[in-house]
């Protein structure tokens, strides 16, 4: 039985001591081994441990003979299908864990947990590694487990290690990149816990301002997880290099402390005599400030650095590189410093930030499209409202400023696409900003100063901000909940398809139409409804193109009438309504006058003969009825639902949320539920109108009933559901909610995607470890 095993294990040790580790021994021990180790080789002071090498892993699944049975579960499997991939992941980690433990190896572990102490308590930590993948970056996808404590415990625990490889967000992440689940292996550290009196981070240099004769340490009462989660506030202290002088020392009162008692670890009251306590001695400031100085000319690099004091004696936890971090405490710097100087100037307008960014420059009045060959690059425009005609001067001007418009007007939606700083409804630009002014915006808070910033100073931000975002995507991890985005303009397309983004949750169809200039029913008339589908057809294959294989969600026109009055020819077909938002629009409208609704399915079912990526999504859906008649216009254009072709319907009216079962029993894969018109349906207020726009609130308790309600039951139906309007881009708590409740995709802003991702992966990870519990 053990024969092959062993055969493995003497070219490949299962077992490698820290001491006998280091950098180069990263495909059998994976970065967090082949780090420590190489701290180990180095002498700094590191809790001794061991490493169960990918090499035994993969012995493991060969002596099983899982590696067939997992792949039965795994090579049909849907990725895309949250439901499906979580029930994968589950059914792997299970054959995983009831396998049988190899004998010879369990002795192997159980002796080396013995040398480390008698019954001591252990860390033990997950690694993937893959010799053949050297892009690969497996961050965060495997488990952690702290202070386990005897043999049994401590081979239960590694072997649930190795069942984390098949995490469902692991799986998802290999899978999207057409990596073999059997080419990645993990290693399993098993080290020593230190069960830390003070605690702490500590920088190699201060990371805010990027002065490399300076360390910069961090530190807390008990261990370490409360500073990492940021329950407690630290400690801060600065110490010179080379002069070992302390530049710095401000003390923090701390109340809890996380320790460890009887066996349980949890937060208790700190002694009184402690709370106002000086965590560390001046002594152990310098000592920790000459590890970080060390570890810096190791590594030729600035250091972040976990570190942990037991019993007076210093240990090194972990070790990593500076990047996101310094390139995000220079980001955080340069804008602090923007805003105090925008706080020295004069107020000259408000209005509602739409677009983020702060910009100075000098005002440009554009009053009418055919004015924007007088907008010089660089200039900031002023007009009244955009329409998709002003497009092109928007992408020369460095800001936007309008007297009307809300967040889902025209100037917002492409401000946001374009990463144009845009303010909308300040009611008075035109009047009160003058041509040739100097001004300064803030799209964020929806304020425009008087006179410029300095331009080196908004250089300087302007690269701090980019060095950020390109450290956080070099280090972003993957999630299960998809990060979809919201697209009009088929010119940027192929650029935001090169971003980490899993798709388009929304193409709207209403700019494209715009851009033509004609109102469909004008063009029918003439009998030019082939111009009208070779337009759409045009740009529709943009965006698939940009996305490869991944979704397009095409949402099917939702012109409002006051909207489509502004095309050419739009007068004569268009009625005039007082109140458009709940006018003749949406599902209503194809069935009223199909002849549109028919060009529009002709140019998808051509754009589809080429790219199998775009899906339909119908909008401002009335009833069961309208719905069901609309489907039968989608099956007999030839478009019928299947594993490529995906039917979504939009929610964003009440009866939709009380109506859910029934249109999931008339036939839709998913829905994306509108946020803009549920929550104004909902609180009977509209956000443009000045007058009651205060009232829109998407975190009011009905509206977070309803999209509780809408999101837990697709999920149980087993559909897909979305979310694509404004809310999960502007409230960070709601998106979060969303995430606990299910939702499967969240769908953004181009320039809400990256921190989209972080916030989901961060609100999975949390989610994940409260299962455990």
């Amino acid at each position: 039985m053990y024969s092959e095993y062993s055969m493995t294990r003497s070219a490949h040790p299962s077992i490698l001591w820290f001491s006998e580790i280091d950098k180069d021994s990263i495909a059998s021990v994976g970065g967090k081994g082949a780090n420590l180790g190489e701290m180990v080789q180095a002498k700094f002071p590191v809790p001794d441990g061991f490493v169960v090498t990918a090499q035994a892993y993969f012995a493991f699944i060969k002596e099983t003979e899982l590696e067939p049975k997992i792949r039965n579960i795994l090579e049909p499997l849907d990725v895309n299908d949250s439901r499906a991939l979580q029930a994968a992941a589950k059914k792997v980690q299970k054959l995983i864990l009831d396998s049988a433990f190899p004998t010879r190896l369990a002795e192997e572990i159980t002796t080396a947990y013995t040398k480390l102490g008698k019954n001591v308590e252990v860390a033990i930590r997950s690694s993937a590694t893959a010799e053949d993948l050297p892009d690969a970056s497996f961050a965060g996808q495997q488990a952690t487990f702290l202070n386990i404590q005897g043999q049994k415990d401590v081979l239960e625990f590694v072997q649930k290690a190795w069942a984390s490889l098949f995490e469902a967000r692991a799986i998802f992440y290999r899978a999207t990149r057409d990596f073999d689940h059997f080419k990645v292996g993990i290693a399993v550290p098993v080290q020593k816990m230190v069960q830390s009196d003070i605690s702490g981070v500590m920088f190699s240099i201060n990371p805010v301002n990027n002065d490399a004769h300076t360390v910069v340490i961090e530190a807390i009462w008990g261990l370490g997880e409360n500073i990492v989660q940021g329950v407690v506030t630290p400690d801060h202290y600065e110490v010179e290099k080379g002069t070992w002088e302390i530049l710095a020392s401000q003390v923090i009162d701390q109340k809890i402390e996380m320790i460890r008692k009887k066996g349980v670890t949890k937060d208790y009251p700190v002694p009184k005599s402690r709370i106002k306590q000086k965590k560390l001695t001046e002594k152990q400031m310098v000592a920790l400030a000459k590890y970080a100085t060390k570890l810096q000319q190791h590594y030729q690099k600035p250091q972040d650095i976990e570190w942990a004091i037991e019993d007076g004696e210093i240990f090194i936890v972990q070790t990593r590189p500076i990047t996101t971090v310094q390139a995000v405490a220079q980001h955080t710097a340069a804008m602090t410093k923007l805003e105090g100087l925008l706080e020295q100037m004069k107020v000259i307008l408000e209005g509602e930030g739409a677009s983020p960014g702060i910009i100075s420059g000098k005002v440009r009045h554009i009053p009418t499209p055919e004015d924007i060959h007088k907008l010089q690059v660089g200039e900031i425009m002023v007009t009244d409202m955009t329409t998709p005609d002003f497009v092109p001067a928007m992408k020369k001007a460095s800001g936007l400023i309008t007297n009307r418009g809300g967040q889902t007007s025209h100037a917002a939606i492409v401000s946001r696409e374009l990463g144009l700083p845009c303010i909308v409804g300040t009611n008075t630009a035109t009047k009160k900003l003058k041509n040739g002014n100097s001004v300064t915006l803030n799209g964020r808070s929806g304020v425009v100063y008087e006179g410029s910033l300095d331009a080196d100073v908004l250089a300087e931000a302007k690269q701090a901000k980019e060095s950020a975002e390109k450290a956080q995507q070099a280090e972003r991890k993957p999630t299960v909940t998809k990060v979809y985005v919201n697209l009009a303009e088929p010119e940027l397309a192929e650029q935001v398809g090169k971003r980490y983004v899993d798709g388009i949750g929304l193409l709207r169809a209403e700019f494209i139409i715009a851009q033509l200039g004609y109102h469909p029913k004008k063009l029918i008339e003439e009998k030019k409804g082939k111009v009208f589908v070779r337009h759409l057809v045009k740009n529709l294959t943009e965006f698939c193109e940009a996305f490869g294989d991944r979704p397009v969600v095409y949402r099917a026109t939702d012109f409002k009438t006051n909207e489509y009055r502004h095309l050419t020819g739009g007068a004569k077909f268009e009625p005039e309504e007082e109140n458009p938002l709940i006018g003749y629009r949406g599902c209503f409208r194809y069935i009223t006058d199909r002849q549109m609704f028919e060009l529009e399915l002709e140019a998808i079912r051509t754009v589809r003969e080429k790219h199998k990526n775009l899906w339909i999504m119908i909008p401002f859906v009335r009833s069961i009825t309208e719905f069901r008649e609309v489907s039968k216009m989608i099956y007999n254009a030839g478009l019928r639902r299947s594993s490529s072709f995906k039917l979504w319907m939009m929610a964003e009216i009440p009866e939709n949320v009380i109506m859910i079962d029934d249109y999931i029993d008339a036939g839709i894969d998913g829905i994306s539920i509108g946020t803009n018109d549920l929550t104004m349906l909902i609180l009977g207020t509209d956000r443009d109108n000045e007058n009651v726009a205060s009232e829109y609130d998407e975190r009011h308790p009905a509206v977070r009933w309803a999209l509780e309600r809408l999101i837990r039951k697709s999920r149980a139906r087993g559909i897909t559901v979305s979310v694509c309007g404004q809310g999960p881009s502007t409230y960070q708590e709601l998106a979060e909610d969303m995430v606990e409740w299910g939702v499967t995709s969240l769908s953004v802003s181009p320039d809400a995607i990256e921190s989209t991702r972080d916030l989901i992966a961060e609100t999975e990870a949390r989610i994940a470890k409260k299962r455990k519990k």
